[in-house]
């Protein structure tokens, strides 16, 4: 039995995780609704999609590829959990491709980033130089483009155009450094408080269901 309850909890575990990112998730995206509320450029106007069109195209502002519908996704520069603290707001909101979209993710769930100060810039860093082998993300950038200084360049390229982009959305910077330094421990509070939640009230649950054996079924072997 060991085998199989091994992975059970495993999954139990992961679980309670995934509800208390949703749950982040959930109030970061009505924190961006109070933040950006009045302003004159909203993420879902036609100016602000136009505004992306012109600077990005369709292509992935990461690794430069043409985007279709299918691999098209949203993508928030700095990321929307518990360590970047991220915002749906103008200047944070873009379209990637789902590769870079999930390979991003290994510096958007670092607690503290070596690289930069962000993850967006952080996974534009990778550029072989820099971390110490191996690296997942800089395997990825040299499948992108294999030769060192074309890399480098294009990477360098792309976090310029990217922050060039940010830069023009003052409102959106102000707000997300004013509320940098409170936000991280916040929602680190918020995920912790959850998943303690989600353990007492499945606990208190189980509890309830203690010596009632479902008619017809055997108990499992222990």
């Amino acid at each position: 039995m060991a085998r199989v309850i091994s992975p059970l909890r495993s999954a139990t575990r992961r679980a309670k995780s995934d509800v208390a990112n949703k749950l982040v998730s959930m109030f970061l995206h009505e924190l961006s609704r109070r933040v950006a509320g009045s302003w004159a450029v909203r993420v879902e106007s036609e100016e602000y999609t136009q505004l992306v069109q012109q600077t990005f195209g369709s292509k992935c502002p990461y690794c430069l590829c043409e985007l279709s519908d299918a691999q098209r996704v949203v993508e928030h520069l700095d990321g929307m959990n518990r360590y970047r603290a991220g915002l749906h707001i103008p200047g944070n909101v873009l379209v990637a491709c789902r590769r870079c979209n999930s390979e991003k993710r290994r510096d958007d769930s670092l607690r503290t980033l070596s690289l930069a100060s962000s993850g967006w810039a952080s996974f534009l860093s990778h550029d072989g130089a820099h971390c110490s082998s191996p690296c997942l993300t800089c395997d990825y950038w040299r499948l992108i483009w294999p030769d060192d200084l074309i890399r480098a360049q294009k990477l360098a390229e792309n976090t310029e155009r990217i922050r060039s982009f940010r830069s023009r959305f003052p409102d959106s910077e102000r707000a997300m450094s004013s509320l940098s330094m409170a936000l991280p421990d916040l929602l680190s509070k918020l995920y912790s408080d959850c998943q303690n939640f989600a353990e007492r009230e499945i606990g208190a649950l189980l509890e309830q269901f203690e010596g009632i054996e479902p008619a017809g079924v055997s108990p499992l072997d222990s």
